[in-house]
């Protein structure tokens, strides 16, 4: 019985290293006071950008982070914590940060975000930053920007020539 219980641990810990290793960003939040009504519209706020929200024990997310390197995350894992793990960079830290506005009982407290651990602040400075799709959309529209004024040089100087009007080079 006892042998069960502790390859059922280890193996729990093996799934929460998993998850760090598999995730671009995984941050921690202590929600210490929220209520059942939060934590519910937290977690439906979660889903709808495809972000992991899980509660662990600490001792078990402490052996997983301190198997990967991640010592000084452990040294931050006191009281209530549940972790977000998200394919997406970004996401978790806008959705968490946006909520920790409205709720103060949600503390942002650390996180490892693509490889690196990170510290709130740096949490709500990704926040900031648009998700994936707005990112693209940001980077075609300044690549898009310089053709947009080519095509509008080439069609003033193509009109100016069927109006007649002399180009410079004429002068």
């Amino acid at each position: 019985m006892n042998e069960t219980v502790l390859n059922d641990k280890k193996a729990l810990v093996e799934t929460i290293a998993n998850k760090f290793k598999d995730s671009d960003s995984s941050v921690v939040v202590e929600y210490h006071g929220l209520t059942v009504a939060e934590i519910t519209e937290l977690r439906r706020n979660l889903r709808a950008e495809n972000i992991d929200f899980k509660v662990y024990k600490n001792t078990m997310v402490r052996r997983a982070v301190e198997s990967l390197g991640f010592d000084d995350l452990s040294k931050e894992l006191t009281g209530p914590n549940a972790i977000a793990f998200s394919s997406d960079a970004t996401a978790p830290c806008r959705v968490l940060a946006n909520f920790a506005k409205k709720h103060k009982n949600l503390v942002l407290k650390t996180g490892i975000i693509e490889g690196k651990h990170v510290n709130s602040d740096t949490i709500n400075e990704l926040a900031k930053l648009p998700n994936r799709e707005g990112m693209i959309a940001m980077l075609l529209g300044c690549l898009q920007s310089p053709l947009v004024k080519f095509a509008c040089a080439v069609k003033a100087v193509a009109e100016s020539k069927e109006q007649g009007e002399a180009t410079p080079e004429q002068a």
